[in-house]
């Protein structure tokens, strides 16, 4: 229905008479969402052209580049065109009436803005908004990746923090977190995922699996949670599709858990009766994207009271030139001092003090029991 539709609508406006396509072409390229702002630059860039000739001490050649801004903020690119015509008229008309006042270096200026703000006008167009919708739009799916990685409230007794930060001071970071808690309150799901590439640049990959993961997370039993991951991976086919992960899932009541790694560094678990940190190794796989038909095993624990349990990033523990190991051992040896001046802040001293640096994604998950 849909198609033939669309095939009926294309064929009537291949019959219909030459203005009426031609006024259709205008209405669904030139002007939607834009004709109100190009008829108000348009009598601003007749403005600055009159009064530029008559009022050139106060209104210099130089305030065309006000229109220029305004509507490679605001018009599509063909509106941009007829825009930029109409200054191109403007200019010749000052420079007939008042040939002092053009200045070449002022026309270069605007020549080069001219031609800098037509990109960012094709830029937004591909978008398919204009104005400011484009960044409203960008900084609304930037505030809702950050709400996805907000970790639910815990019972009493429990304590949790979460810190990332993205390469660069990006506002978009490859590294994520998705939590969820369970109906009855008594279970938590956490996956902590690095996806392939660092910053703005990993973030559209980061943005739509959080998503994705974020709706598995809870709606299946949780020892399943990083196959499925892997297999919604596979199926993007994407060139850098590939990304690491850690998955626990964690009972209030009697503290036990369960964590699995994608290729992912181990997580460390405190146990206050022994005061030591210990990796949880053994209970990896491979990397999420990559292998079909792959398992998780996971490990099992239990956070008895006083102990804690670290999840991070790469961006966390890598050194330079270094073995990762030893970033391991580096971050154990500040997490040793969190248990002397306590847990709270210490997701964030941690992340801070990466040797990493602006360079790369760092995320870093701690919950401790009380």
């Amino acid at each position: 229905m849909i198609n033939a539709r669309g095939g009926a609508t294309s064929t009537r406006l291949r019959r219909a008479p030459l203005w009426r396509r031609t006024r259709s072409f205008v209405r669904r390229r030139v002007l939607p969402s834009s004709g109100f702002h190009l008829a108000g630059l348009t009598v601003l860039t007749l403005a600055i052209t009159f009064a530029t000739i008559s009022y050139d001490d106060w209104v210099p050649v130089a305030s065309f580049a006000i229109v220029l801004v305004a509507g490679g903020f605001l018009l599509r690119p063909l509106a941009l065109s007829l825009l930029y015509l109409l200054v191109v008229v403007g200019l010749v008309y000052v420079q007939v009436e008042r040939p002092e006042g053009l200045n070449r270096g002022v026309v270069v200026v605007l020549a080069a803005m001219a031609v800098l703000m037509f990109f960012v006008a094709r830029s937004r167009a591909r978008l398919g908004l204009q104005g400011n919708l484009g960044e409203a739009m960008l900084v609304d799916l930037r505030d809702r990746l950050r709400m996805q990685g907000e970790m639910p409230a815990l019972p009493p007794g429990w304590q949790v923090e979460s810190f990332l930060r993205s390469a660069y001071g990006d506002s978009f970071s490859g590294d994520f977190l998705v939590a969820s808690r369970s109906t009855d309150g008594t279970h938590l799901e956490v996956a902590l995922v690095d996806v392939s590439g660092k910053g703005a640049a990993a973030g559209t990959r980061a943005l739509l699996l959080s998503g994705a993961l974020g709706g598995l997370l809870g709606a299946m039993a949780a020892q399943d949670f990083l196959q499925a991951a892997n297999q919604y991976l596979l199926r993007q086919r994407w060139d850098e599709g590939f990304a690491t992960a850690v998955h626990l899932d964690l009972d209030f009541t009697t503290g036990r858990y369960r964590i699995a790694g994608a290729g992912h560094p181990p997580a460390a678990h405190y146990q206050a009766g022994s005061g030591r940190w210990t990796l949880t190794t053994g209970g990896g796989g491979p990397l999420l994207g990559v292998m079909d038909g792959v398992n998780f095993p996971g490990v099992v624990g239990t956070l008895e009271r006083g102990d804690a349990l670290l999840m991070y990033t790469d961006g966390v523990v890598e050194i330079p030139g270094r073995d990762l190991d030893l970033g391991i051992d580096r971050m154990l040896g500040q997490a040793e001092r969190m248990v002397r001046d306590g847990f709270r802040g210490g997701a964030k001293r941690i992340v801070e003090d990466a040797l990493a640096g602006e360079t790369d994604d760092r995320a870093l998950v701690l919950i401790w029991r009380q």
